[in-house]
């Protein structure tokens, strides 16, 4: 009799490992895609500050006047960003304020990453979206050339 009892109990018991492995498995999911949404756009923000950061740098060893310092803070640019699949690329703004009067030259990179995800957001019931960015990724170096 002790026997039908506990087969009886392990019957009941079939169902709850796959149920387990369902409320876990929801949970797991969410940590990884929540790392890697989030370590995309925080890959492109810190490209986008070297690129920029680089370009200004660049400037410096230019001569005033003569040089086209557009031409070549893009392509600083294009090579710092060149591992970037195209189609993002082409998304990429860049506005580049030449060196005035103040000597103060002015490198801006921005990407409508809320327009255009490289992974698509997730909604999660209580947490929300994942990632929640803001609407553009956007990053700007500055560089004084002369006193």
């Amino acid at each position: 009799m002790r026997h039908l009892v506990k087969g009886s109990f392990a019957h009941h018991q079939k169902g709850a490992a796959a149920i387990e492995f369902a409320l876990v498995f929801v949970l797991f999911f969410a940590i990884f895609y929540g790392t890697v949404s989030y370590s995309l756009p925080l890959l492109m923000m810190q490209s986008f500050n070297n690129a920029s950061a680089e370009a200004v740098r660049q400037a410096v060893g230019l001569v005033p006047g003569q040089a086209d310092y557009q031409q070549e803070a893009m392509t600083v640019i294009d090579q710092q960003l060149s591992w970037m699949p195209s189609s993002s690329r082409d998304l990429v703004a860049v506005a580049i304020t030449p060196p005035g009067a103040d000597g103060v030259m002015t490198v801006q990179i921005s990407y409508p990453y809320n327009a255009n995800p490289l992974v698509p957001f997730l909604v999660i019931p209580g947490i929300g979206r994942l990632p929640n960015l803001p609407d553009d990724l956007v990053a700007t170096a500055s560089i004084k050339l002369n006193n």
